[in-house]
């Protein structure tokens, strides 16, 4: 069932959700500082392509840089990407089809709010993140 919905979820907006993230983590990267927002960003879109079966934990080893950076990335990207994923998520959960696409979409509000600290684990392994 997560690959009937994953290659759904592909056609009808998250191939380009995973473009979008990807072009956002390369041009990040273009400065030191911000290598860590291109990783972050980059780890968002490979979550964005294939989100039906993976989840989102905390990194135990996270500290107080990536407080600091999901502050700086909250404002000055994070509330622009969750804005984005609600509107989506609530046009998709119009139509029957649509909602867990909807769901999936709403699901990835947390990591575009706070991407740093996060890990994406499959979901039938949650807690054995590395």
């Amino acid at each position: 069932m997560k690959a009937i919905l994953n290659v759904i979820w592909l056609v009808l907006g998250g191939f380009w959700l995973f473009v979008g993230y990807i072009l956002a983590g390369l041009l990040l990267c273009v400065t030191i500082i911000g290598i860590p927002f291109g990783l972050a960003a980059f780890r968002i879109g490979l979550y964005a392509l294939w989100p039906f079966g993976q989840t989102v934990v905390d990194r135990r080893d996270a500290g107080a840089a990536s407080c600091v950076g999901n502050v700086l990335w909250l404002i000055l990207a994070g509330w622009w990407l969750a804005l984005g994923h609600i509107a989506t998520g609530i046009a998709l959960c119009v139509t029957i089809i649509g909602i867990p696409l909807g769901i999936a979409n709403f699901k990835l509000i947390p990591v575009s709010l706070l991407p740093l600290g996060k890990e994406i684990v499959p979901t039938d392994r949650p807690f054995t993140a590395r």
